[in-house]
């Protein structure tokens, strides 16, 4: 493992070319014309690294400033990286402007999938893509990574800020490295209680299905973010035996089969995660049950796997402060099946 990176901040830019005005962005971009240009001074680059030096200072790396940071681990032993972003969705955050929002949703889609791997994560670097040159966007972007990675001792390295003007919105990827104290599995077994994590509604994914939906309507719930489930998983991991767990995202309740085996996924709709309003809008406007649950999380974000005799405390842990899980299900001897009982109607899916 090598123990000395090089990471670079590059905050370069890509040419801008003149685009069509695109329907989602027309009410800001009537304000703001497409045609404006960068200052190839970069004149916020110094305030950019002020702002990620205030991340520096952690129990995992020693980041060492020059012309390029160098980062030295405090630490040895298994690593594991993950890369995400926000997807379509950065249409609506761009829109509305919802650059906090759009920042919470890039880290939770990759510290969720860490949670995985039961990994601390500890540097990060990003890629901010937006269609035109805009300071206040990209200060307040960088500013909430900056806050959220401080609050879990996480270092950024580096970065990219593009402007893309042949782009109809934003996003934000990143790729954020996390090591491992003991490896474990992740794998749900028969006997097993299946616990619910409560969602914030769409989260990251199902975007190209809701624009198709909905077209050019939009809703607050568009531009939610996207819950950070890591934060629980790791405490609730020191006290109780997680067998296996999955984030609910892209292919939805279908992920399950891969952390299934030799094991069949029964989930029921007698538990107090409802699906949320706009989950049950996308259904009345005729989306199959079956779609709604290879494609949505349906109001629950994270699975959880725990032995039948730890599920009641470990629900009464997550609910501490407040109703955020449930018992949803259980785990049979089976081969690989996820089935459940529609929260929308009588019906049942499987997959």
């Amino acid at each position: 493992m090598i123990s000395l990176i090089r990471a670079e901040l590059n905050l370069g830019y890509e040419e801008i070319l003149p685009k069509p005005l695109h329907p989602q962005i027309e009410i800001y971009k009537e304000q703001k014309s497409l045609k404006t240009m960068y200052d190839p001074t970069k004149p916020y680059k110094q305030q950019v690294l002020d702002i990620i030096r205030s991340t520096w200072e952690t129990p995992y790396v020693k980041v060492k400033p020059g012309a390029y940071p160098i980062i030295i681990k405090k630490f040895s032993g298994l690593e594991v990286d993950h890369t995400d972003g926000i997807g379509t969705k950065g249409v609506y955050h761009w829109a509305q402007r919802t650059f906090r929002n759009a920042s919470l949703d890039a880290l939770a889609m990759n510290l969720n999938d860490l949670a995985l791997a039961r990994a601390i994560p500890y540097k990060l670097q990003n890629h901010i893509i937006i269609p035109e040159d805009d300071k206040a966007a990209i200060i307040e972007i960088v500013e909430t990574l900056a806050e959220e990675c401080r609050k879990r001792k996480i270092a950024i390295t580096g970065g990219e800020i593009s402007i893309h003007n042949n782009t109809q919105g934003m996003d934000i990827s990143m790729t954020v490295s996390g090591f491992i104290k003991k490896d474990k599995p992740n794998q749900l077994l028969p006997g097993d209680t299946l616990i619910g994590l409560r969602s914030s509604g769409l989260h990251s994914n199902g975007f190209t299905k809701v624009r198709e939906v909905f077209g050019e309507e939009f809703r607050p719930e568009f531009v939610e973010p996207t819950k950070i489930y890591l934060d629980d998983v790791l405490r609730l991991d020191k006290k109780y035996d997680i067998h296996g767990m999955m984030h609910i995202t892209g292919g939805a309740y279908t992920k399950l089969k891969d952390v299934l085996h030799n094991a069949d996924a029964i989930i029921s709709k007698n538990h107090y995660l409802y699906p949320q309003k706009i989950f049950r809008e996308l259904y009345k406007r005729g989306i199959s049950d079956q779609e709604m649950y290879k494609t949505f999380n349906c109001g629950i974000g994270f699975v959880l796997g725990v032995p039948q005799k730890q599920a009641e405390r470990t629900v009464s842990f997550l609910n501490r402060e407040q109703d955020a899980a449930d018992i949803i299900g259980r785990v049979v001897a089976g081969k690989g099946v996820v089935r459940i009982e529609s929260a929308f109607s009588d019906k049942g899916v499987e997959y």
